[in-house]
């Protein structure tokens, strides 16, 4: 399998490089802002809606809870049901089906489709059953208590969602898991990188979409300035400018700190540690929770807009990439998110 479809989504990774080191991190959360998703959203503005998942003219929840049961009812699943049924159904026409489910059946969904699932397959159903906030939560909460933490899941979620996505991440976190998000946070991370985590999960960034072209070069000075400081980097630079400064203001910041050294930022912090730069791909095949939270929570928002980037940066379609990646009912459904070839 080659590796770019994980690639695509987490990066590089440097090899015999200090995974705690601080600058490989925040490259993670440049990249979000010069390449991910934040910076779609500014497309979205100018290109109306970019998702490829819609609302279903006419869908009803006690309908469709029909549809599902009947798939799961007596010998065998019919999984074709429960793809085609979800993957026509926005996340807004989705959630509600749990309690209407209850309310029809006396029985949970979740419940019954976890019983009738296996595998990947049933991993995605279930996180389109999530409302995005209560899905970044447990992924949050995922990230910070499974094997290992998964700070590129971190970065990714807290990098790219609005303040108002994140005050209300960081409430149902407290509200499901008995504690605050940034406790978690604190008691799982440390040094600088705590430090930045801990500034992004305030969601308190300026919102503000005018650009004072001044500013922004000064702070791509004092970003220059931090990433050239081998000894004793000043993170407390990279952190006041990457967690605090609009999403425009900064993508005018990495403009002018392209102008000023002749390349971008991403590859001058890289350029500065050692090893060579590798996919993050491990393995045979994607990582699937990765793919999954991908498709899942940018089907909405802006999946036409990856699909065309994909495409430029690889040159195949992600479409053609998911179907060589994965199979059988999960390999359906991911591709119903994608939404078509290009």
């Amino acid at each position: 399998m080659e590796h770019d479809l994980f690639d695509f989504w987490h990066k590089r990774k440097i090899n015999n490089f200090d995974p705690y080191n601080v600058l490989y991190k925040y490259t993670n959360i440049i990249h979000f802002v010069v390449q991910g998703h934040i910076c779609v959203y500014y497309s979205i503005k100018l290109k109306g809606y970019r998702g490829t998942i819609k609302d279903f003219p006419g869908a009803d929840p006690l309908r469709d809870v029909e549809v599902l049961r009947k798939a799961m009812k007596g010998f065998g699943t019919d999984e074709n049901a429960i793809i085609e049924l979800l993957g026509s159904r926005s996340n807004k026409q989705r959630v509600p089906l749990k309690a209407a489910y209850k309310t029809t059946y006396g029985k949970d969904l979740v419940s019954d489709l976890k019983s009738e699932l296996r595998g990947n397959f049933e991993s995605l159903v279930l996180a389109m059953l999530k409302a995005p906030a209560h899905f970044d939560a447990s992924e949050l909460r995922e990230a910070i208590s499974g094997a290992g933490t998964d700070e590129a899941c971190l970065i990714e979620i807290l990098s790219s969602r609005s303040n108002a996505e994140i005050r209300e991440i960081t409430k149902i976190y407290k509200a499901e898991y008995g504690k605050s998000l940034e406790d978690a946070i604190s008691g799982d991370t440390s040094g600088h990188f705590r430090r930045l985590l801990v500034s992004l999960s305030q969601g308190n960034r300026d919102e503000k979409e005018t650009v004072d072209i001044s500013m922004a070069k000064q702070d791509a000075q004092k970003l220059h300035a931090a990433g050239e400081n081998k000894v004793g980097t000043d993170e407390s630079q990279f952190n006041a400018i990457l967690c605090a400064r609009s999403k425009p203001h900064l993508r005018q910041v990495f403009h002018e700190y392209q102008q000023m050294c002749g390349k971008d930022i991403e590859k001058s912090i890289c350029g500065e540690m050692s090893g060579n730069v590798e996919s993050g791909m491990v393995g045979a095949g994607t990582k699937d929770r990765t793919l999954i939270r991908i498709m899942v929570s940018r089907s909405e928002v802006d999946m036409l807009d990856i699909r065309q980037e994909y495409l430029r940066l690889y040159g195949k379609s992600l479409y053609t990439a998911i179907s060589g990646d994965t199979s059988g009912d999960y390999k359906k459904l991911l591709l119903k998110l994608c939404g078509g070839s290009d």
